[in-house]
Formats: C-alpha cells, sequence, structure tokens
C-alpha cells in the first residue's frame, strides 16, 4: 500500500464489533484491516491504517454502529466535527 495522505480519520468501538468483515470490503482506499486480537465478545475487529478518505463507506455497511468517521477541514489535519 502507497502512503497517502489522509483526508479523515474513523473511532472504532472494538467492543461492539462483531467481526463480519463487510467494512473491509466496502473502504474504497482500502485501509481496513482485521485484527489479529479479539475483544471481549471474542471477535476479531477491524484497524485503521494511513489514508482514511472520511467516506463514510464503512459506516453505512456496519450492522452495528461501531463507526465514528471524521473528515479533516483543513490540511493541518484538525477534524472537522
Amino acid at each position: 500500500m502507497s502512503a497517502r495522505t489522509a483526508r479523515g480519520t474513523l473511532v472504532i468501538d472494538v467492543e461492539r464489533c462483531k467481526g463480519c468483515e463487510l467494512c473491509i470490503a466496502a473502504c474504497p482506499p482500502d485501509v481496513l484491516s482485521m485484527s489479529a486480537a479479539v475483544n471481549e465478545q471474542g471477535y476479531r475487529y477491524p484497524v485503521l491504517h494511513d489514508g482514511c478518505t472520511g467516506c463514510t463507506a464503512c459506516q453505512v455497511v456496519c450492522p452495528d454502529f461501531v463507526f465514528s468517521v471524521y473528515r479533516y477541514n483543513d490540511i493541518a489535519g484538525a477534524p472537522d466535527v
């Protein structure tokens, strides 16, 4: 994966995740992967890598609502909340 400028970021509630992996397939910049670790329920969860665009595709497909997506509002990288 090549280095990309992040235009957004995610907060992932790993304890609510049930490991369905829908977010992995839905991610256009391909910056999510499944963890090797498991949460308290015994499920693997997604891990964010560099290059998030803040597109919300992961948030839209997630049946467990584990994603909070934020887009940066300037070059300095301050989240647009």
